[in-house]
C-alpha cells in the first residue's frame, strides 16, 4: 500500500536589516567647530575687503617728519582709521614671524590650543571627559586648563614671546602712522570720529564674536 509522500516545504531564511546604532563612545558631530569656522570665515573675508593697497600705504613720497606732537597723533589716529586692516596684519605677521622663529613655544601654544578645542569647547557635554581611566567634570576639566594656560603662559617663553611680537608690531604701527601723512587719503568724517580704537580692533572684535557664538557651551558649562 502506497503512502502519499508528505512534502515538507524549504524554510526561506530571512534576514532582517541590521540598524546602525550610535555608539555612545563614538563622537558626535561638531557642530560647534563648523559653525565656527564659517563666521571666521566671513569675518575675514569682510575684514579683508577694507585692506588697502599696499603701494599706498608705503608711499615714499606721502612720508614726512610730523612738525609737532600734537601732528604726530592726529596722523596716526587718522592712519589707523584707513589701514586698521594693514595694520592688523602687520602685528599678525610680527606674531606670526616671532613664534614660527622659536618652534618650542609654537608648539607649546597650538598643543593649549588644541587642548582647550578638543577637550573643553567643542566637546560634547555627554558623555563626561574620560582620561586615564578617571572621569572628569566639566568644572574639573576647565579648571586644568586655566592652570595649564597659566603654567604655559606664563611660566614659559610664550608669554614673553607674544607680548614682545605684538610690542614690536604695535611700535611699527606708531611709527608708520605718524610718519604717514593723511592728507591724499579718502576719510569720511565718521570714520575720523570713530578713533583708532574701534578701527583697529573691529578685525579681532570680529573673530571674538565668533569664538563667543561658535562655543556657547563654555557659559552652559560653568
Amino acid at each position: 500500500m502506497a503512502t502519499a509522500a508528505t512534502q515538507v516545504p524549504a524554510v526561506i531564511p530571512i534576514t532582517t536589516p541590521s540598524v546602525a546604532t550610535a555608539d555612545p563612545a563614538a563622537p558626535a558631530a561638531t557642530p560647534a567647530i563648523r559653525s565656527f569656522i564659517t563666521r571666521l570665515s566671513d569675518t575675514l573675508r569682510r575684514s579683508t575687503s577694507d585692506l588697502k593697497p599696499w603701494p599706498e600705504m608705503v608711499d615714499r613720497s606721502a612720508i614726512s617728519r610730523p612738525a609737532s606732537l600734537s601732528e604726530a597723533t592726529s596722523r596716526l589716529r587718522k592712519n589707523l582709521s584707513y589701514f586698521r586692516v594693514n595694520y592688523t596684519a602687520i602685528v599678525a605677521l610680527s606674531l606670526a614671524l616671532s613664534l614660527v622663529t622659536h618652534p618650542v613655544s609654537l608648539f607649546l601654544l597650538l598643543s593649549l590650543l588644541a587642548a582647550w578645542s578638543f577637550l573643553y569647547l567643542f566637546r560634547p557635554a555627554d558623555p563626561p571627559l574620560t582620561l586615564f581611566g578617571r572621569t572628569f567634570s566639566d568644572r574639573e576639566t576647565l579648571g586644568g586648563l586655566v592652570l595649564v594656560s597659566v603654567i604655559v603662559i606664563f611660566m614659559t617663553s610664550v608669554g614673553s614671546l607674544i607680548i614682545s611680537a605684538i610690542t614690536v608690531g604695535a611700535l611699527l604701527v606708531c611709527i608708520h602712522g605718524a610718519l604717514r601723512v593723511p592728507e591724499d587719503l579718502f576719510l569720511d568724517e565718521p570714520d575720523q570720529q570713530g578713533g583708532a580704537a574701534a578701527g583697529l580692533l573691529s578685525f579681532l572684535g570680529g573673530a571674538a564674536s565668533s569664538v563667543a557664538s561658535a562655543a556657547p557651551v563654555v557659559a552652559s558649562r560653568v
